[in-house]
């Protein structure tokens, strides 16, 4: 399965829409307005909120929970490296390898691949590729990358 999550180029908030393969929206992200640390909802096309990622204040490096269905889900944190991004995953054992300044990285649970991301070229906006291997993972796969895409933009500020 694969969804494309497009980021709103000259928002005034952080918004995503993010489509089905076949180009029909299915999830709109929203990231609250004047919130100290971030706060950023996922709702389905009905409106519906399905999961909400809180930072974590007060902590050296960027730290976010994940709430999926009103529950705590799980956490994902920068951790301190000097040349590229690393993340750790406190969910299912899983972990993330590979590039995320450039857009192209692969979360795997034990040896076996759970999610791959890569950045979409020649889009106005940002544009990413988001390929899920089991649809069951779909929702934790996506609040994941949306975390990750947070982590790397409060770092740079």
């Amino acid at each position: 399965m694969k969804l494309l999550m497009k980021q709103r180029v000259f928002s005034w908030t952080d918004t995503y829409d993010v489509y089905d393969e076949a180009g029909n929206k299915k999830y709109f992200v929203k990231a609250e307005l004047f919130r100290l640390g971030h706060q950023i909802h996922v709702f389905d096309v009905s409106g519906n909120e399905i999961g909400m990622i809180k930072q974590r204040l007060f902590t050296l490096l960027p730290s976010f929970d994940i709430v999926i269905g009103g529950r705590e889900f799980g956490n994902i944190q920068k951790e301190f490296t000097f040349f590229k991004p690393r993340y750790e995953i406190d969910y299912n054992g899983w972990r993330c390898e590979g590039d995320f300044l450039a857009w192209d990285y692969d979360v795997y649970a034990g040896c076996s691949s759970v999610v791959h991301i890569s950045k979409e070229l020649f889009h106005w906006g940002d544009t990413y590729t988001i390929n899920i291997l089991n649809s069951e993972d779909e929702i934790p796969a996506l609040m994941l990358v949306i975390a990750i895409d947070a982590a790397n933009c409060t770092q740079g500020k």
